[in-house]
Order: structure tokens, then sequence, then C-alpha cells
């Protein structure tokens, strides 16, 4: 499906964002990204200024994870335990690997740029980063083999969603994962300490 040219502004804007920096990207240099004539004033047509380009990036971006997050719940919910929970553990660390790869335009201008924009800070920590770590809890809470478990579940996700925003942001970061743990050996660390926390009698063998 194609996208809209205010889809390829904010889509291009954000690239360029990530990539030289905000400040040092010209409305031009967008434009042209976004298949427009450069200088010709295209991107004014849709956005008022560089900077309603970034916060719709920002607003967009939180939207869409939103979404995702009550759609993989969802889906989690659907299938309850007809799949082995270890299976489950390793979709949900997976999918939180992935989530963070597709951030990863937008995390750099968060670690670059918006500490000058906090109004767009409050919007990436409420419609993103917040949510994630919640959707962890969430998700524990609401599978059967961990409903006996007395633990701080607030705690126990920032400690597993923090080791997934971390391997990712180390990779991209240093170039190579922390530890220099490969993929599938950082999803099988964390799944079995996952299964580590559920009670001792539903305790899957690992």
């Amino acid at each position: 499906m194609s996208r809209s040219t205010r889809e390829r502004i904010i889509d291009e804007a954000l690239r360029l964002f990530a990539e030289r920096g905000y400040a040092a990207t010209s409305v031009a240099e967008i434009e042209a990204a976004a298949g427009l004539s450069p200088g010709a004033g295209g991107l004014y047509r849709h956005f008022k200024s560089k900077y309603e380009v970034l916060a719709a990036a920002v607003n967009e971006h939180a939207t869409r994870t939103r979404a995702q997050i009550a759609e993989a719940l969802a889906e989690q919910n659907a299938a309850g335990s007809t799949v082995a929970v270890e299976e489950r553990l390793t979709h949900l660390c997976r999918s939180g690997l992935a989530k963070v790869r597709e951030e990863s335009e937008l995390t750099r201008v968060f670690f670059r740029d918006l500490s000058q924009f906090p109004e767009l800070v409050d919007v990436v920590r409420e419609g993103l980063l917040q949510p994630m770590f919640d959707s962890i809890t969430t998700w524990f809470k609401a599978q059967p083999e961990y409903r006996d478990s007395d633990l701080d579940w607030s705690g126990i996700g920032a400690v597993l969603g923090g080791a997934v925003v971390h391997y990712r942001l180390f990779q991209e970061t240093v170039g190579e994962p922390p530890g220099r743990a490969d993929r599938d050996g950082f999803v099988a660390s964390w799944v079995r300490l996952a299964l580590g926390l559920l009670p001792e009698r539903t305790a899957a063998p690992v």
C-alpha cells in the first residue's frame, strides 16, 4: 500500500532526524527525501513547521504502540493456556525485541534531540515507554501459571523489560550484543529466568 504524502514526510523526516539530528536537518532536505521539490514549500501544505513534523511522528508512534500492545494482549488472551508457557514467554520476548528495533529511529531522536522538547518527552514516556513496561506486568498477571506467585510484578516487568530494551540499544550503539550473546541465546536465557518465577508446584522443567 502506497504511503500518502503526509506519511512520506513523517517517515523521511524521522529517518533524517535519526541520521543527522533535528537541528541539522532542513525542511528542503525533508521535502527532497519525501519526493517533493526541495525548497518549494510542499511540506507546509501538510505541516506548519519542522517541529510539527517531529511532533506528528512522536504522537503517531505512540498511538501505534498503544494499538499494537492492545492487539498483542488480546491475541495472547485468546490463545490462553492452550500454548505452553515456555512458548508464550518466547513469543513475548521476541515481540519485545522486534518492537524496540522498530522504534530505533525514534529512540535515536529521543536521546539526541528530545530533551529540548519536554512536551514530546512526555508523549514518548506516557504513550510508548511506560505502556511497553506496563504490558509486561499485565501479561504476567494474566497467565494462569503465575497466578499464585506473590511477586512485585511492576518490579519484574522493569527487570525483564529493561533487559529486552538494553539488549537492542546496546547492540545498536556498540555494534554487537551485550556479552556477545546472540539473539537466540538471549531469548532462551530470558525465558529461563522468567520460568524461574513460577510457583514451585507449577514450575516447568528447564
